[in-house]
C-alpha cells in the first residue's frame, strides 16, 4: 500500500498549500482528493509535485506491505 503522508508534512516544511497547488500549479483538485485518500495517482502527478516541492518521491510517499497481491 502506497500512503502520502509524507506529502502533507513536506507542504507543510514548504509552506505550500493545497490551494496553491491547484490555483498556481495546476494540480486538479481530485488529484488531491486521492492523495488525500490514499488512492492511485499518475507518475506524472507524483513528478510534478517533487517538481513543485523541489522535493525526492520518498518526500511524498512511502510504501507498507499489505496483502494486495496482482
Amino acid at each position: 500500500m502506497i500512503k502520502y503522508d509524507r506529502l502533507w508534512e513536506t507542504m507543510k516544511q514548504k509552506g505550500v498549500t493545497q490551494y496553491a497547488l491547484y490555483t498556481h500549479h495546476n494540480i486538479n483538485r481530485s488529484q488531491i482528493n486521492r492523495l488525500k485518500h490514499n488512492k492511485n495517482v499518475e507518475v506524472n502527478t507524483i513528478d510534478k509535485l517533487c517538481n513543485i516541492l523541489h522535493c525526492k518521491v520518498e518526500d511524498i510517499m512511502e510504501h507498507f506491505d499489505d496483502d494486495n497481491v496482482f
